[in-house]
């Protein structure tokens, strides 16, 4: 890497994309971040659940249906992830067909709600980042997201200015037949999601949940605590969640939840691993109340805190 090749990156003003949700508009970051996984999930549980017989706010959390759906909803989404998450000025992705309605109806009859399907075992980028999310009296929102990757990035540290370079060309590929192949002048895969909520317009919340492969898939699973189960933006980041590895097949539950769930979840043909919080992801939020009050949230499972003044 030379100082040319520095010189020579520019950053984007990206749009995001969006998907609606039983009502509400989630968006998230384009290619080449992992945020299409987030909607092609929710699509999926949205679209298919019906379908299914599933009512994810009738079952409630200790429904081994519940969360069966869930897993199976998020191997689909990361294995369009892992095929297609790429630099969109270098390779085609189908962004558009991927978070469709169409699709995911399509993917509906690849879910045997009493047996767990095997997902080809690819990705799961690690990672190391800072999430905040902030609001002025005013009512605007932001969502922030900061990241050098793995543990001190690359290690080397700007003489002089004292911070850190990242690290994010290991996300890279070396596959050739990969849309994510490395090249020079491109972007990596990349894991950040700052996540953003409207309803009929107006902002809701501006939300992140860093922790690498983990981001997509808690975006997820805290918006179906708020927007299925009702919960507050506290008591979604409280609830119990899950993190599903793809390159193992592997699905950690927080210990509480694997208590009550996990043996019914391995019956279906999961492999199922207590885990602690620490793998289940850092997650912020700030939340707009329709009574013009915001309400703050932070993870109990990390360092962060909420505060208002």
């Amino acid at each position: 890497m030379t100082l040319a090749d520095l010189k020579q990156t520019q950053a984007t003003w990206e749009e995001p994309v969006s998907t609606r949700y039983h009502g509400y508009e989630v968006y998230e970051l384009p290619p080449n971040t992992q945020g299409f996984a987030t909607l092609e999930m929710l699509n999926i549980v949205e679209v298919c659940a019906p379908k299914l017989g599933v009512d994810l706010a009738r079952l409630g959390p200790l429904s081994v249906d519940y969360w069966h759906l869930l897993v199976e909803a998020k191997k689909l989404a990361y294995a369009d992830l892992y095929a297609y998450n790429a630099d969109p000025a270098f390779a085609s992705v189908p962004v558009r067909k991927l978070i469709s309605k169409q699709y995911a109806d399509e993917l509906c009859e690849r879910i045997d709600m009493h047996k767990a399907s095997t997902p080809e075992p690819k990705g799961d980028p690690v990672g190391g980042t800072v999430y905040l999310a902030t609001a002025d009296r005013w009512g605007n929102l932001v969502s922030f997201i900061y990241s050098i990757y793995d543990t001190f990035g690359s290690g080397v540290t700007v003489p002089g200015y004292g911070f850190v370079l990242n690290d994010r060309g290991a996300l890279f590929s070396l596959d050739p037949t990969s849309p994510n192949v490395i090249a020079p002048g491109k972007r990596p895969f990349h894991t950040l999601l700052p996540g953003f909520l409207m309803k009929e317009g107006e902002p809701v919340m501006a939300f992140g949940l860093m922790g690498g492969n983990q981001q997509a898939q808690g975006h997820a699973q805290v918006l179906i605590d708020m927007i299925d189960l009702g919960a507050n933006p506290q008591a979604a980041s409280d609830a119990a969640r899950f993190t599903h590895a793809q390159a193992t097949n592997t699905l950690y539950l927080e210990s509480e939840l694997f208590a009550k769930v996990g043996a019914a979840l391995s019956a279906r043909g999961h492999h199922v691993v207590a885990a602690n919080g620490e793998d289940m992801g850092g997650y912020q939020a700030i939340q707009k109340g329709v009574d013009g009050v915001f309400r703050g949230a932070s993870d109990h499972r990390k360092d962060g805190q909420a505060v208002g003044w």
